[in-house]
C-alpha cells in the first residue's frame, strides 16, 4: 500500500514499502522501519485491556494465565491490574522474573490458558499454534495477530483443523513502535476448548473497550 508512506512523514522517518503478508497471491505492503533487536515490540496497554474486558469471565476460570512471549511484562502488568494471575516466560531476560526459555522447550504448559502477542513468523508457519494446541494441550489461547492473518492460502489447512472460537477485530490501529500506526488492522484470535460451536464468531472491539473499568473479576 503506497499510502503507508504518509504514516511516517510526521516523524521525519523515511519509509520504503515492503511486503508483510500474502493473501490469495496478492502482496500486502507496509512501510519499512528498522527492526528492534530480538523483534522486541512491547504491546501497548489498550489491546490487552480490551481483550481482558471482553473475555474476563472465561479468563477468571484459570488460576493463572501464561504469557510465553512476555518481553518486559507489558501484558503481564495488565493481567495483574485486572486481578488475574500471570505466569511469564520468554527467551530473553528483561528483568521481570520470567522463566527464560523458548516456548518450544516447554513439554508441559505452566497454565492451560495463554494470552500473548506471539512472534508473527511462528504463527505464519502455524508452528506456534500446533505446539500450543497439539503438544501442550492448552484449553484456551488468545493471540494478537494481523486481521489479514487467516487470509493466506498457506494457512487454510491450519484453520480447517484448528479454527478459533472467536475473533475480535480491533477498530483502531495499534502503534507498536512509536513511529506511527501501521496500515494494517489487528485482531485477537481466541481458541477455546470449552466452546462447541462449529463456526468462528467475528466480534468487534472499540478503543472505548480498553478502559480499566469493569475489572471486578
Amino acid at each position: 500500500m503506497s499510502s503507508a508512506r504518509g504514516l511516517f512523514r510526521a516523524t521525519g522517518n523515511t519509509a520504503r514499502p515492503v511486503m508483510v503478508d500474502m493473501i490469495d497471491g496478492e502482496a500486502i505492503y507496509a512501510a519499512e522501519i528498522p527492526r528492534e533487536k530480538d523483534d522486541f515490540y512491547p504491546t501497548p496497554p489498550e489491546p490487552t485491556r480490551a481483550i481482558i474486558k471482553a473475555e474476563r469471565g472465561r479468563l477468571a476460570q484459570f488460576d493463572a494465565i501464561w504469557e510465553p512471549a512476555c518481553g518486559d511484562g507489558a501484558m503481564v502488568r495488565e493481567m495483574q491490574a485486572a486481578g488475574l494471575g500471570a505466569t511469564p516466560s520468554d527467551m530473553v531476560d528483561r528483568g521481570i522474573g520470567a522463566d527464560i526459555r523458548s516456548f518450544y522447550d516447554f513439554d508441559e504448559a505452566p497454565s492451560k490458558a495463554i494470552l500473548t502477542n506471539p512472534p508473527f513468523n511462528e504463527c505464519n508457519s502455524g508452528r506456534w499454534i500446533r505446539h500450543a494446541l497439539d503438544t501442550l494441550g492448552v484449553e484456551y489461547m488468545a493471540l494478537l495477530l494481523p486481521f489479514s492473518w487467516p487470509g493466506a492460502e498457506m494457512r487454510a489447512g491450519l484453520w480447517a483443523r484448528n479454527p478459533p472460537a472467536r475473533v475480535y477485530l480491533m477498530r483502531w490501529r495499534i502503534d507498536f513502535t512509536g513511529a506511527g500506526a501501521p496500515p494494517m488492522l489487528n485482531a485477537w484470535y481466541v481458541w477455546d476448548g470449552e466452546t462447541n460451536q462449529e463456526d468462528t464468531r467475528l466480534l468487534m472491539l472499540s478503543r472505548s473497550d480498553a478502559g480499566q473499568e469493569g475489572f471486578d473479576l
